[in-house]
């Protein structure tokens, strides 16, 4: 209770009191303004509360913003985008996604492009007949490799993130590979549909798949649920693109066999359904065994993807 409606209540029940009291010692029949005089208290604290009433109540005179409302102000401060960082993200994709693949697809030189070349004092040396050959070149379909998503800002204090290919921010939500590789199956949906929207071409993923340090159990085997676990999402999330519109016509993971990995140089860096029995070190036989996730993906291939369990 507000102290403003706590007030005119007290003088409400003050004024009543009086009156009483007045009735009691025979006050009231003296004159009007002995009588007024008692009242006095009484209408005082009902029009206070008729004041406090009209004004909004306690909620508005006395608490003010609720934890709830600063709350929500506090996130809504946390959720603002930079525009600046909307203009760097923009740039990142055009330099290092749409470049080569509006090049591909529409057979020439982006506009955007001009610019970026202008800055940099690059200069592309064009024949004639060179812009008729672009445009007869152009593909049927677009693959592409999808294996983790970067975020991009201006901001200097943001984590870096761990991926040792293509650098960017750590993004919060996601959770990542052994070696620092955001792992985002939502973010595979996103860009199947980004890249169909822009193209209207049927879409490949002719690579994706962890990275991860795999040991043998107690039973000698590879129990890679981990891995499982990441290709499952994936697929699940291609199959909702499919859903959204996209002509999504294959799918080929990295890779069937461990081998030593193209990015950091190392064996122990494994994306094989298949366990190779060899080392950093040089050590090892190369036998080979099939760990969990071979079995599982052999299901997969075998239901079309219909069981992903």
């Amino acid at each position: 209770m507000s102290r403003t409606k706590f007030m005119g209540i007290f003088l409400i029940i003050l004024g009543v009191i009086s009156v009483v009291v007045g009735i009691v010692r025979g006050d009231m029949t003296s004159s009007a303004a002995m009588f007024i005089g008692y009242l006095v208290p009484a209408l005082l604290g009902a029009m206070i509360l008729i004041v406090d009433h009209i004004g909004g109540g306690e909620s508005k005179t006395e608490t003010g913003p609720s934890d709830a409302a600063l709350a929500g102000q506090k996130n809504k401060k946390k959720k603002k985008h930079d525009p600046a960082d909307e203009i760097a993200n923009q740039k990142a994709m055009q330099i290092s996604n749409w470049f080569c693949s509006d090049m591909h697809v529409r057979g020439e030189y982006p506009s955007y492009m001009k610019r970026y070349f202008a800055e940099n004092n690059i200069t592309i040396r064009q024949e004639p007949e060179d812009a008729a050959i672009l445009k007869a070149g152009t593909v049927d379909f677009y693959t592409f490799s999808y294996y983790m998503s970067n975020c991009i800002t201006t901001h200097k204090d943001a984590d870096d993130v761990g991926g040792n290919i293509i650098a960017g921010k750590k993004n919060p939500y996601l959770k990542a590979s052994d070696w620092g590789w955001q792992i985002d199956p939502v973010g595979l949906r996103y860009t199947l549909n980004e890249i169909y929207d822009r193209y209207r071409i049927p879409l490949m993923v002719v690579e994706n798949g962890l990275g991860a340090y795999d040991k043998k159990d107690a039973d000698g085997k590879i129990h890679d649920s981990y891995r499982i676990d990441y290709l499952r999402a994936h697929i699940e999330q291609m199959a909702e693109a499919v859903k959204d519109g996209v002509d999504l016509m294959g799918y080929t993971p990295w890779g069937c066999i461990d081998l030593v990995s193209a990015s950091t140089g190392e064996m122990a860096k494994r994306y094989g359904f298949i366990y190779v029995n060899k080392f950093d070190d040089g050590t090892g036989d190369l036998s080979r065994e099939k760990k969990d996730s071979f079995y599982w993906y052999q299901k997969v291939i075998a239901t079309n993807g219909e069981d992903l369990g």
